[in-house]
């Protein structure tokens, strides 16, 4: 199946994007690995006609609207995200009315059309970064993700009026579930995604994007981590450094959205360039302005 995928993917002048938390062996298959951040980039970079992305919807989306003209392609398309679920672009345009003054910043966990009503855009790599170019008096609503919003604010000391949204496979850690993994391996480092609450990100060492761990996991001196977010990370973090050990705060962060994407639909999207990303244009243009605000900045 990985030589019929790749025979395709060479037909169609395609390539794969898979993100950080889809399964090992659809990472291995990609072209390109990483995490929002990461994939966005590539995704203005990459010389192919097709692309193929191995995610969750949003991120498919905010591909295409990076690269109108070319297809773009998901492997299964009810792979969706109730995070961006949790706000809708109608709900956003009240908010906004209400505070007629505030700059909209979205996670780039939200759809298309909620980005299409925002002043930008950030990912878990890069919100501490982006939002400093803010003055720390400017009134932010921030959205939809309330713990990312609140890490970036407590970083910078400042206030963001935040949406109630959340991860629900980041929202099954607990500080005591930090806790007991410290127990269970004495002295090692714990590294938490910032979509976690704020008990959780203060019980951890290290509060970093996906890339972020890769990062560190890389180039620091320590030899175990203890890692704190969906455990398709861990395919990466064991290939990038085989030397070290990595141990799940709990076995039990699996996303269902990111494991959507098989080797078997992943050949059918090709096979029968199927399930093609749409954006209304309208949409897609406007999205474009915070999406592109943001890769300025980063």
């Amino acid at each position: 199946m990985i030589e019929e995928i790749k025979a395709l993917k060479k037909e169609l002048n395609a390539v794969i994007l898979a993100h950080n938390y889809t399964r090992g062996e659809v990472q291995d298959v990609a072209d390109y690995t990483g995490d929002s951040l990461e994939l966005a980039r590539k995704a203005t970079q990459v010389d192919a006609d097709v692309i193929v992305f191995c995610g969750v919807y949003f991120m498919a989306e905010t591909a295409k609207i990076l690269n109108p003209k070319k297809t773009v392609l998901i492997p299964d398309p009810s792979a969706g995200c109730p995070m961006a679920d949790m706000i809708t672009g109608e709900e956003l345009r009240a908010l906004k009315a209400k505070h007629p003054n505030a700059k909209a910043v979205c996670y780039v966990n939200s759809t298309a059309e909620v980005k299409a009503e925002c002043d930008m855009c950030v990912t878990s790599g890069n919100a501490e970064k982006v939002m400093k170019t803010f003055a720390a008096d400017e009134e932010i609503l921030f959205v939809p993700d309330q713990h990312l919003g609140g890490h970036i604010a407590g970083l910078l000391g400042r206030t963001y009026s935040l949406w109630p949204g959340y991860c629900p496979t980041h929202a099954m850690l607990t500080a005591k579930s930090i806790e007991d993994a410290r127990a269970r391996h004495p002295g090692v480092k714990v590294m938490v995604h910032p979509e976690c609450a704020k008990d959780v990100r203060d019980a951890a060492d290290y509060n970093l994007s996906t890339g972020g761990m890769c990062r560190l996991a890389r180039e620091s001196e320590e030899k175990e981590f203890i890692v704190g977010t969906e455990l398709g990370i861990l395919h990466r973090l064991q290939k990038e450094s085989p030397e070290k050990k990595f141990y799940p705060v709990t076995e039990r962060l699996v996303c269902p959205n990111m494991k959507k994407t098989t080797l078997e639909n992943l050949r059918d999207a090709l096979k029968f360039r199927q399930h093609e990303v749409i954006v209304d244009e309208e949409i897609a243009c406007k999205a474009k302005k915070a999406i592109d605000a943001m890769l300025e900045i980063s």
